[in-house]
C-alpha cells in the first residue's frame, strides 16, 4: 500500500522512523513533508495527505505533529476524511474497527517511538468491522454533504 505521510517540525523525527517501519512492513511511504525540524505550519502539511485520502487517491494516510490535535483538526476539514488522533494501540484499533479511520494522527511529543510504531502496526492490521458501525459512518457522510 502507498501511504502518504506528513508531519510538522515537531513530528519530523517520528515521521522518519515511521517511514522506515512502513518499508519494513512492505508498504511505501509517500513523504509529503516537512523535510526538517525547522519550524513550519502544520496545516500546510495536513492538506496534501487529507486531500488525497479524502478523494480516494490513497486508501490511508498518517499525520504527525506535537500533540496530534492540530493535524487532526485540519485533516477533518476535508470530505471523506476520518482522521483519528490516537493515544495507544487500543484507540488505534478502535479507530479502524469502529470508525474506519483512514488517517492515523499521532502526537510526537506525547508518544514514544515504540508506542507510535505499535499503533501504526495495529492500525494497519485492523479491518473495519462494518455492520452497525457502517450506518454511523453513513450519518457522518450525510453531515459532510449538508
Amino acid at each position: 500500500m502507498i501511504i502518504p505521510i506528513a508531519s510538522d517540525h515537531a513530528g519530523y523525527k517520528l515521521k522518519e522512523q515511521i517511514k522506515d517501519f512502513l518499508a519494513a512492513c512492505g508498504h511505501q511511504a509517500l513523504d509529503c513533508g516537512c523535510l526538517s525540524e525547522q519550524s513550519v505550519d502544520y496545516p500546510d502539511y495536513a492538506v496534501p495527505v487529507a486531500r488525497d485520502v479524502g478523494s480516494g487517491k490513497y486508501e490511508r494516510g498518517i499525520l504527525i505533529c506535537g500533540t496530534g490535535i492540530g493535524m487532526s483538526i485540519a485533516a477533518n476539514k476535508f470530505p471523506g476524511v476520518r482522521a483519528a488522533l490516537c493515544h495507544n494501540a487500543f484507540t488505534a484499533q478502535c479507530a479502524r474497527e469502529h470508525n474506519d479511520a483512514n488517517i492515523l494522527v499521532l502526537g510526537a511529543r506525547v508518544l514514544s517511538a515504540p508506542e507510535a510504531l505499535e499503533m501504526v502496526r495495529v492500525w494497519l492490521e485492523t479491518p473495519f468491522a462494518g455492520a452497525r458501525h457502517a450506518q454511523r459512518l453513513e450519518k457522518i457522510s450525510r453531515l459532510e454533504r449538508g
